[in-house]
């Protein structure tokens, strides 16, 4: 896994709102649903007045992963999930990115390390 820079924000607004403007930067995803569309972006992009959770860290999975390969989320949550971390996991066509509130952050790299995850 490589710990990529910066703060991150998980972002909710309502499901027919225009795709945002202001997300932007190396790392973006967003997803509509019926009942949202959710937004994660650098922190410093997002105004003030838009409801999120603010102040994670990110992790990207060297990819790619194949579409065939089974068990790479589980391997990454659930020694998290042992150490009591919560964890944010986003799926792209080519890898997988996990955020962690930055106060639990060192405490996620540790435990990632104990279970054979390298991180760079």
């Amino acid at each position: 896994m490589t710990a990529l820079p910066g703060s991150y924000a998980v972002c909710r607004l309502e499901a027919n709102h225009p795709l945002p403007q202001w997300a932007a930067g190396s790392f973006v995803s967003i997803t509509r649903t019926n009942e949202e569309l959710s937004v994660v972006c650098e922190e410093g992009a997002v105004p003030p007045d838009v409801r999120a959770e603010r102040d994670w860290g990110l992790l990207r999975v060297e990819g790619p992963i194949p579409f065939e390969v089974t068990g790479v989320a589980a391997a990454i949550a659930v020694p998290l999930a042992n150490a009591g971390i919560s964890v944010f996991l986003i799926a792209t066509f080519d890898t997988d990115y996990l955020l962690v509130k930055s106060e639990s952050y060192a405490q996620a790299v540790d435990a990632l390390r104990a279970s054979g995850i390298t991180i760079v």
